[in-house]
């Protein structure tokens, strides 16, 4: 367990608004700030940060805690792993024999190994051995400056350069083999999972080196291999340049598919291009991309599995509210090929005059379907009206209605009527989906469940919420609370695990704010205390109010389910009786 006084340090050099903001952009509204959850994909803010307490709580999908459990979320770290990390940015270092530490001692030699690699590809390239990998760069159009931009090298034709050259460093195999850089062979040694490539270090939003994507230069395999997960990478989680494009003035963000168009982006002047890692834009990648823009330009290859990767990419990121324009580049299959062929201005216009993703689906449509025959215009409206029923914005809805109606001499009150009914149709399934989902979800989590049975008594809910409220509050006057109500008079099992865990601290004369509370705490309590904290921000609790929730709790436990006052002796239930009426008057 780490030491009180590490943790009171920690509080008070860290700062959650300044720690969640590195993730997602924030706006104050009042004494609070929200922004867009990084958990789960939204369209309206529901995450919100209190500095007044340190925590944050999202109304969306119940996440919540302090800045180390933030951490631990967001970069899928374990608690202490969280604790280094937020310790590290404010130059601290935790205690000696903490706790076992050969994850972070492994993860630390991922890093230092990524580094070193990258290093070694990059010696590589500039060098006799880089010759061939230089002249492709050089053919491709790619500068000297971009090279060293983005640390750019080659992985020569070689089964054991890397690896013998790590082994050399005083790395061992297991090691080696667990940062995705090596592979033990079937005769005991070790092999390079990268070879006669060009190697792109992939580069996390801190600047430092979790993986490679490397692209072939000839034989066999696949074009584009990437490094494999790791302890410190995850391909659904990072988009490769973000490091640079987070920093970008432009105010949106152009997603190309592969490591050359961004290269060829940023080449032509424009510092605002990312691009997923050899897989289909993921919803984590979504919610990091809505975190920094509220405009994202999707600049994929014009060819059908481009085409098919943009529509499914538009899918994605609707769900996280940022508004989506897509490029159409006639007479080139990809960003590096159009800047190339017509020029940086070209592609400025071309990003200025980029369609919505409505226009784009609606264009295709029109490619697709001759609208001068019946059967074309048909199978055309068919497809038209499943994107109006799609489309969430009733004004942008109607416009777009308007203007094809119009253009395809249709009655716009037909189209209308078959719109509406596919949207009633679609609201009913959803709702139906949403109720065996919520169905299944208090079935299978027993404490939400119980829970859910404080809704039966909210007089009840309220008292047990507003006395932990009032500890995290007043710490100073937990004596007036523990004394009078036991954590056995509480109905819910989690506020009541909470409660314990307070008055506990607080007899001990340990500290309960939000991060010390925290570091004792599951997953499940966390997100419940930041939950109580969210629902009485800003306002305060006088003793008076506390003496009315005490009383409530009391007298709750001090009723009788029907089977137990069945069970007493006429004196005992004489009494219970007197003790209900004195207590009503």
């Amino acid at each position: 367990m780490l030491p009180e006084s590490f943790l009171n340090e920690l509080k008070f050099r860290s700062d959650i608004e300044s720690t969640i903001g590195t993730y997602v952009t924030l706006k104050r509204k009042g004494r609070n700030l929200t922004g867009l959850c990084p958990f789960h994909s939204e369209k309206t803010p529901s995450f919100t940060v209190y500095p007044e307490n340190q925590s944050f709580y999202c109304f969306g999908c119940g996440a919540g805690g302090d800045a180390i459990s933030f951490i631990k979320r967001v970069e899928n770290l374990d608690y202490i792993e969280a604790v280094r990390s937020l310790a590290s940015r404010v130059g601290m270092e935790l205690p000696e024999n903490t706790m076992d530490d050969t994850t972070h001692k492994l993860r630390m030699k991922i890093q230092e190994m990524n580094r070193i690699a990258a290093k070694y590809f990059h010696n590589t390239l500039m060098s006799s051995k880089g010759d061939i990998a230089r002249s492709y760069l050089a053919n491709r159009g790619m500068t000297l400056n971009m090279v060293k931009k983005f640390g750019i090298g080659y992985a020569q034709n070689d089964w054991q350069a890397l690896t013998d050259h790590l082994q050399a460093k005083g790395y061992t195999m297991d090691e080696i083999s667990s940062a995705a850089l090596g592979g033990k062979g079937k005769n005991g040694g070790m092999y390079d999972l990268f070879r006669h490539r060009v190697m792109f270090p992939i580069i996390d939003i801190r600047g430092g080196i979790i993986g490679f994507g490397g692209r072939l230069l000839d034989g066999d395999g696949p074009k584009y291999l990437n490094s494999s997960d790791t302890l410190v990478f995850k391909k659904s989680r990072n988009l490769f340049a973000m490091n640079f494009a987070k920093s970008s003035k432009r105010k949106e963000l152009i997603l190309a598919e592969g490591y050359m168009d961004v290269v060829s982006i940023f080449q032509g002047g424009f510092d605002n291009a990312v691009a997923t890692l050899g897989t289909s834009l993921t919803e984590e990648q979504a919610r990091v991309v809505a975190s920094y823009t509220d405009q994202v330009v999707i600049a994929y290859d014009s060819d059908g599995a481009g085409q098919s990767a943009t529509k499914r990419a538009v899918g994605i990121l609707e769900k996280t509210g940022v508004k989506i324009k897509i490029l159409s580049m006639a007479g080139a299959k990809d960003p590096d090929e159009f800047i190339k062929k017509f020029g940086a201005d070209r592609f400025e216009n071309l990003l200025t005059d980029s369609k919505s993703a409505l226009d784009f689906e609606i264009n295709k449509l029109y490619i697709a379907h001759d609208t001068e025959t019946s059967d074309g215009k048909v199978n055309f409206m068919q497809g038209f009206t499943n994107l109006m029923a799609d489309t969430k914005n009733p004004i942008e809805r109607d416009v777009y209605m308007s203007k094809v109606c119009n253009e395809l001499n249709i009655n716009r009150q037909a189209v209308t009527l078959q719109v509406e009914s596919m949207i009633k149709k679609r609201n009913y399934s959803f709702r139906k989906r949403e109720a065996k989902d919520l169905k299944t979800f208090v079935n299978v989590n027993p404490m939400t469940k119980a829970d859910f049975g404080l809704q039966k008594n909210p007089t009840l809910a309220v008292a047990e919420q507003r006395i932990i409220a009032y500890l995290m509050k007043h710490p100073n006057d937990y004596i007036r609370v523990v004394t009078q109500v036991d954590s056995s008079q509480f109905v819910s099992p989690i506020d009541m695990y909470i409660y314990n865990i307070l008055a506990q601290r607080l007899q001990d004369s340990l500290s309960i704010d939000m991060m010390s509370v925290c570091s004792v705490l599951e997953d499940d309590h966390v997100n419940r205390l930041a939950q109580i904290n969210s629902s009485i921000s800003g306002q305060n609790i006088c003793v008076e109010e506390v003496d009315d929730y005490i009383k409530a709790i009391k007298k709750q436990s001090q009723e009788k389910k029907p089977e137990e006052i069945g069970k007493l002796e006429d004196a005992d239930l004489e009494k219970y009786l007197a003790s209900i009426i004195a207590s009503k008057k």
